[in-house]
């Protein structure tokens, strides 16, 4: 599971004419949906007795622990479970599958691919609150077999069986969670905020048999949305003309706005203060790189280096954008520079966070003059607020939103909010332009 964990909560109270797709249609669609974040008091994940501080903090430790996940270890079916939490992923997605149509609730996850939900016979699967999907109560459901380009997608994540020709998977996670079971393909339900709904044909999914990890009972699976072949947004494909974007509402305990994920023609970002930077594609097609060239603050322009990862060492592609974690990452040497930058640029005294996650902490009382952050995309250069670079961590304690992290640079969603942006997969571009989410 790379992050994108995001989760969008659908309304699917109207099912009475829905649009009728078929995943292999050339129909273009425009449609938009809710994205409720986990903290969010319409989310099952909402904890009422947790104040906005309590609740930012875990998102911050969330997030440390999302880069494990995006470094694509593969973990043994016999490893012992970690503090790590496979549904850290920070929006929630209610779609239906099946015929008559199923509602599951499951993490979106812009970091991974296939949708997967747990499955009828579960012979050894996590505690979830809400009933398991049986397939054979969807009149739509079919195995697929080994030789269907379906199964031939999933690449090393797939296995047959000799006895059935049935195409079998098996998906591990940095976190040392997994689940196993059969490829299949059936409908897949999406909500709209139009209340007309969308139905998907011939979507292919995973019916998990055999899962378990940290994954929480309140969800019932992933539903990818990365940039591989079987990721919900590929297979929509030539449907949506390749093209998503969102609108992350600023994380508040007294603002309940949705935010909003849209697709097709809704998704187009264009017009006055739009930038576009070119999305590079890499080995592994799951996660969505963008290239950053520097940041500023004010007047200081600092170069970002090249760095290596698990997938190559190049200036292009240096960095993951990502919805579902909290803070941005960068390689320990550039933050440094950066930390100091900023530091240099605030007159207050610096405070301690005693949890040791954060390194840059002011007192909540104290008057921030915080300076111009920009982010120097190749081509898109991004001015972030105030807000998309402090956050409040506790009753006394604002901090920086950055990290150093010499595993893998992530472009976080705090640095994301109040921006509406657009990913055109076929153009190989993402988009930005500021905007008042909670307007749109």
């Amino acid at each position: 599971m790379a992050s994108i964990f995001f989760s969008v909560l659908l309304p699917l109270s109207v099912l009475s004419s829905p649009f009728l797709l078929n995943a292999n249609a050339h129909t273009k669609l425009g449609f938009s949906t809710d994205l409720i974040h986990r903290d969010s008091p319409k989310s099952p994940f909402y904890n009422p007795t947790e104040t906005s501080a309590q609740r930012l903090r875990n998102a911050v430790h969330r997030s440390v622990n999302r880069v494990v996940h995006f470094n694509g270890k593969d973990a043994s079916v016999n490893s012992p479970e970690t503090e790590i939490t496979s549904d850290g992923g920070e929006y929630l997605m209610n779609v239906s599958l099946g015929t008559p149509p199923f509602p599951i609730m499951a993490i979106a996850d812009t970091g991974s691919d296939l949708l997967w939900t747990q499955c009828k016979p579960c012979d050894d699967c996590y505690t979830q609150d809400d009933p398991l999907f049986d397939p054979k109560a969807s009149s739509t459901y079919k195995d697929v077999s080994c030789s269907s380009s379906q199964c031939t997608a999933l690449e090393s994540q797939a296995t047959c069986s000799t006895e059935d020709n049935t195409c079998s998977y098996t998906l591990s996670y940095g976190d040392k969670s997994y689940t196993k079971g059969n490829v299949a393909a059936d409908t897949v339900t999406l909500g709209s905020t139009d209340n007309r709904p969308v139905q998907l044909k011939n979507i292919v999914i995973g019916c998990g048999h055999n899962n378990a990890g940290t994954f929480s009972k309140k969800g019932s699976g992933i539903i990818g949305l990365g940039g591989g072949s079987v990721s919900l947004i590929s297979q929509l494909g030539d449907s949506i003309d390749g093209k998503f974007s969102y609108c992350l509402v600023p994380l508040s305990s007294e603002n309940d706005k949705t935010s909003k994920i849209n697709f097709g023609t809704n998704a187009v970002v264009s017009g006055n203060e739009s930038v576009s930077t070119p999305l590079i594609t890499k080995s592994q097609a799951t996660f969505y790189y963008l290239t950053l060239e520097s940041v500023s603050v004010g007047s200081k322009n600092i170069k970002y280096p090249s760095v290596s990862d698990s997938y190559g060492s190049s200036s292009k592609g240096n960095i993951i954008i990502d919805s579902g974690t909290t803070l941005t990452m960068f390689s320990t040497d550039f933050y440094s520079e950066l930390e100091d930058a900023v530091a240099s640029s605030i007159d207050a005294e610096r405070t301690n966070d005693p949890q040791n996650v954060l390194s840059l902490c002011y007192s909540a009382t104290a008057k921030l003059n915080v300076p111009v952050i920009t982010m120097h995309f190749d081509g898109a250069d991004v001015k972030l607020d105030s807000s998309n670079a402090f956050i409040q961590i506790s009753e006394d304690l604002v901090c920086f939103a950055f990290r150093g992290d010499d595993q893998l640079a992530i472009y976080g969603n705090i640095a994301q909010m109040n921006f509406l942006i657009g990913y055109d997969t076929v153009s190989k571009t993402v988009s930005f332009k500021p905007a008042d989410c909670a307007k749109m």
